[in-house]
């Protein structure tokens, strides 16, 4: 008996390149834009701490104020949104039910990644937004923004929306866990952007 290893396809490289959004196509998806980004991306930071190789998922009701969040370690340079939309649904199954019984999704998800390096978009964010828009699906809610944070600040990707503070290198936070959040709290609202 042989034993040996057999070479990756190219289907299967092409299937997870094609888990993988770039900019343009993130911008066509119409996710809800942030009214008030600064307000959400401060709130979450507050909330988590998070640092380097840590993700926060929030889900936020239609009035705008928070459901539920959760923060959580993840492994850097997974370019593949399948392992990215799994470590999500797992998250968001701790913190809320899903909403499936719903015709229409009425709440809303913002992802928040915070890594080292620039803050432009890279593969790796590539990976999260086909892992937030897949994930938001099988959970029965919206797909919103998609935000990264690094030692330059916070940038919303697909908005060319961006800040300095608050950043990767504030108040670094041991590796994370789910945490639940009781709904209340300042309404962050969010509005529907136009399909382009």
């Amino acid at each position: 008996m042989t034993i040996g290893f057999v070479a990756e396809t190219s289907t299967a490289t092409a299937s997870r390149a094609s888990r993988n959004l770039e900019p343009a196509e993130w911008t066509g998806v119409g996710v809800p834009l942030l009214a008030n980004p600064r307000d959400v991306i401060k709130d979450l930071h507050s909330r988590h701490l998070p640092s380097p190789s840590m993700a926060v998922v929030a889900v936020y009701d239609p009035d705008g104020r928070i459901r539920a969040s959760a923060s959580f370690a993840c492994r850097p340079d997974v370019v593949d949104g399948w392992e990215r939309r799994n470590a999500l649904l797992s998250h968001l199954r701790r913190v809320l039910p899903h909403d499936l019984r719903l015709r229409q999704p009425i709440r809303t998800t913002v992802l928040m990644v915070c890594r080292d390096g620039e803050t432009g978009w890279t593969a790796e964010d590539g990976a999260w937004m086909w892992g937030l828009r897949d994930a938001c699906t099988l959970h029965g809610l919206r797909c919103g923004s998609y935000v990264t944070l690094t030692g330059g600040g916070w940038n919303i990707i697909g908005e060319n929306r961006a800040g300095r503070t608050p950043n990767a290198t504030l108040s670094p936070r041991r590796t994370g866990e789910s945490v639940p959040v009781i709904p209340g709290g300042t309404p962050q609202p969010l509005r529907r952007a136009a399909v382009r």
